[in-house]
Order: structure tokens, then C-alpha cells, then sequence
């Protein structure tokens, strides 16, 4: 008896082992989910080793042979935009995922204002009412904080429905509308943020270690804190890595509020942390569109030095920036309007990724001054049809200093696609400013109603020059 039932155990014990040996997908594959379009897309999982593995969408298959890591990868040519498909994954087993598409997938990710939900954001129960649109799928990536990379995720991916939408990203499932009523193409966004984060915790170690200006960064860390989200990598590791090289089309980003008091260094971090992406997808010019942060009480004034980072992130190819500086709430880091942010962001993605030249897709952006007598000419970008809302049609915040670098307010007047700044209390200027303010919301925009960027033209020290 004591022999059989040793034999029962050990029968017992070895079932998992068995189970083990099945073809399995990471669950950013998964029902309902949103495949890239006209790509070849990345599929990969695990089986016993040397298994051979064949996925099959449609007409198209491809196969591979699962390492002695038990690991598969492979490459499957995907149609243009249609479904519903489904995804059939064959080895010693088969997994068919259903009612799968093929589109335009992107990344949402960032912080709170990414991760802020169409249940808190302007209009929310019209906004679900409204959310028929069963092409948009969502996937939303569950926190996780790793001290090394991790090869999965949780989460599942969600058809929008009024059922669903209340819980979706706002930034992420506007844009998406956007996207997908321009496109007529299904639109699949997953959404990995996580609200309080610093940039660097979306950095891989491995990108964080090239630049010694980091070295501070990787010392906080050294000694790993359990759940705590705010470490060097520790949500690249868990919420990037597991997604990586899953077929997309480009990424959204919201954050910054969390690296505001160390805004000079956020110049170098940021454009570090979208190569490091970029990198990682074996996508060297993946579109890359993030949101200049809105007008807020800090307290401090450093949100300006913030804004010109984000503006100088722009000389990165393929980057563009929507700026807030009109929707905000400047007692509230959460405005609610998220409709306007992801019709912006989606802007930018039709007019350079989807080739819609015509399209307006930015503000203002400055360009260039020159000093005309005790006066100076402030030319931009994207400035046609320059004006300014309310105010008798005069700029509002812009700021001008001679060389004591004393600044004063200004008179401002637009001329075609030019500002003239002065002031009677600066005879022989040197340098003009825009919105410098924390709680600046200034009036100025171009015809396509979008608002310009806040600048500076000096070179001046800045308050977080050291800060690391």
C-alpha cells in the first residue's frame, strides 16, 4: 500500500511537468486582440524543446523550432487591415485565438495622465454611451514592478463597448477613435502606465548605463524596494520588456510631472528612453508622439524648464509633441479634457505616419528672433494664420529682458507669422520668453486652432541645472 501510493504521488507530481510541454503565448496574444497590418509581425511563446511550432492567420503561416530554453519566434506576414481572423498556434497541442484583427496598433504609456480612465475624464457617461466601436481594442497591461526583465504580462485584451470603455485610457481610447474613424482600420492600443512614475523606471538598465549623467539614477537603485514603482528600470522589466518585439506602429507618452525638479537632466533621460525603445522594437524611427505637460501649481516654477525639454525632444526624428497649454486645469495635475489630447496626438500620427501632408498637426513653435532696435521680431513654425484669442487680439505672457536678464512684462502684436515683442522698460534687449509661468496659459495659436509652445531665446542658468 505504502509502494502504491509513493507511485500515485510521484504520478501526481509529474502531471505539471506534462502540462509544462504545451505550446504557450505570453498574454499580449490573446482574444479580441489587434494584430499590426502590411508587417511581418512578431509572434513567439514556448514549447518542449526542439517542438516545431506553426501559426497560421489566414493564408499566411509560418513555423519554428523551440530552443533548448524551450523558447519560439517567429515572423508571420500579416494582410492589410480586416478581420475578423483567427490565430492558430500548433505544436504537440493547438491554441486558436478568435475574433482577431489586423490594423494599427500603438503604445500608450506614461503616467497618471496616461493611465486616467474615460470614467474621470470631461463628459464621461455621453463618452460611454458613445463608445460603440467594436474595431477599437484595448490591452491593459497590470502593474508591475521587476527587478530583472520578465518575459510576461496580466491583463487581456478588451473590445470598446459602452460595457468597457468607461475603464479604457482616455488619451489612449481618443486617439484611437480618432485614428480609427480617419483610417477606417481597426485600431488596437496597449496601455502599460502607471500614474506617480519617473522616467527612468521605463529606461532599460542596460540604456541608463551608456550616459554617465545617469550614474545617480542607477545609485538610488542599487538596492531593489519590492512594489515600489519608482526605480531605474524596474517598469521597463515588467511592463516593456514582456511586450517586446510585439508588432506596433508607434507609441503615445504622457509623463513628466514626476521629473519636473530635475527638468535639465529630462532633456538627455527622455530622448534616452525612446532609442532605448526604439532600440528594442528594431524600429530605429518608431513615431513617438508625447504630450507637453499643461499648466499646474507646482509650486516652484520649474514646469518652464520641463516644457523646453519636451520642445527640445522634437530635434529626435520622427517625435512630435501636442501641447496643452489651453485645456488645462491649473488646480488639478488631471485635467479632463482628454478628448482634445488624443485628438491632437492622433494629428501628428495622420499627418507624418500616415502621410496626410496637408493635415495642421502642430502650434506654434518658436524659430527665431531678431532684435530691431529696442524691439524684437519672434518668427515660428506652424505659424500660419497666427492669432490670438480674446485680449483685443494681443498675445498674452511673453516676457523680454535686456542683459541685466532682468525680465519684465511685454507688449506683444502680431505681424503675419511673427510677434513683435517690447517694453518701454528695455531700451536694448536681448532675449524674449513665452507662457515662462508655471500657471501661464497663454492665447496665441495658429489658424489650425492649436496652441503655440512655450519658449525661451536665452540661454540663461536654469534652476535644475545640477539637479540628478
Amino acid at each position: 500500500m505504502k509502494r502504491l501510493l509513493t507511485l500515485l504521488l510521484f504520478l501526481a507530481s509529474a502531471l505539471p511537468l506534462t502540462a509544462r510541454g504545451d505550446v504557450k503565448l505570453p498574454k499580449v496574444f490573446g482574444d479580441s486582440m489587434v494584430l499590426q497590418q502590411k508587417t511581418l509581425a512578431a509572434v513567439w511563446g514556448w514549447a518542449d524543446k526542439g517542438e516545431e511550432v506553426t501559426v497560421t492567420l489566414g493564408e499566411a503561416k509560418a513555423s519554428a523550432t523551440a530552443g533548448d530554453n524551450g523558447k519560439w519566434s517567429l515572423k508571420l506576414a500579416t494582410p492589410a487591415a480586416g478581420g475578423p481572423f483567427e490565430l492558430k498556434i500548433k505544436g504537440k497541442n493547438e491554441i486558436t485565438l478568435k475574433d482577431v484583427y489586423v490594423g494599427e496598433v500603438w503604445i500608450c504609456s506614461g503616467q497618471s495622465n496616461a493611465e486616467w480612465t474615460v470614467a474621470v475624464s470631461t463628459s464621461p457617461d455621453l463618452e460611454r454611451e458613445l463608445a460603440k466601436h467594436p474595431k477599437i481594442r484595448m490591452l491593459k497591461v497590470a502593474h508591475n514592478p521587476s527587478e530583472k526583465p520578465v518575459d510576461d504580462i496580466a491583463g487581456q485584451w478588451q473590445v470598446c463597448s459602452p460595457s468597457t470603455a468607461s475603464n479604457f485610457s482616455a488619451i489612449g481610447y481618443f486617439f484611437a477613435r480618432h485614428l480609427q474613424s480617419e483610417l477606417d482600420a481597426p485600431v488596437g492600443i496597449i496601455s502599460t502606465n502607471w500614474g506617480g512614475t519617473i522616467c527612468e523606471a521605463w529606461t532599460s538598465n542596460e540604456k541608463l548605463k551608456t550616459d554617465p549623467d545617469f550614474a545617480p539614477i542607477l545609485q538610488r537603485s542599487e538596492k531593489f524596494q519590492a512594489g515600489n514603482p519608482n526605480q531605474a528600470s524596474v517598469l521597463f522589466n515588467g511592463m516593456i520588456n514582456p511586450i517586446v518585439p510585439y508588432g506596433i506602429r508607434g507609441a503615445i507618452w504622457y509623463q513628466g510631472e514626476s521629473n519636473v525638479s530635475r527638468a535639465v537632466q529630462y532633456r538627455k533621460l527622455f530622448p534616452a528612453m525612446i532609442t532605448d525603445w526604439r532600440e528594442r522594437f528594431g524600429q530605429g524611427d518608431l513615431p513617438f508622439i508625447f504630450v507637453q505637460l499643461a499648466p499646474y501649481r507646482y509650486g516652484n516654477n520649474l514646469l518652464p524648464e520641463q516644457w523646453e525639454s519636451q520642445l527640445k525632444t522634437l530635434s529626435l526624428k520622427n517625435t512630435g509633441m501636442c501641447v496643452t497649454t489651453d485645456i488645462a486645469t491649473v488646480g488639478d495635475i488631471h485635467p479632463p479634457n482628454k478628448q482634445d489630447v488624443g485628438r491632437r496626438l492622433a494629428l501628428w500620427a495622420l499627418a507624418n505616419t500616415y502621410e496626410r501632408a496637408s493635415l495642421p498637426f502642430s502650434g506654434p513653435l518658436y524659430d527665431s528672433m531678431a532684435v530691431e532696435g529696442n524691439k524684437v521680431r519672434i518668427k515660428f513654425k506652424h505659424g500660419g494664420g497666427l492669432h490670438a484669442r480674446g485680449n483685443k487680439g494681443l498675445p498674452t505672457h511673453f516676457t523680454i529682458a535686456g542683459e541685466d536678464q532682468k525680465f519684465v512684462d511685454a507688449k506683444a502684436t502680431i505681424e503675419g507669422e511673427a510677434v513683435i515683442v517690447e517694453s518701454d522698460q528695455v531700451a536694448k534687449p536681448v532675449a524674449v520668453r513665452f507662457g515662462w509661468n508655471e500657471l501661464a496659459e497663454p492665447n496665441l495659436f495658429n489658424g489650425a486652432r492649436l496652441p503655440a509652445s512655450p519658449f525661451r531665446t536665452d540661454e540663461f542658468p536654469l534652476l535644475t541645472k545640477d539637479a540628478k
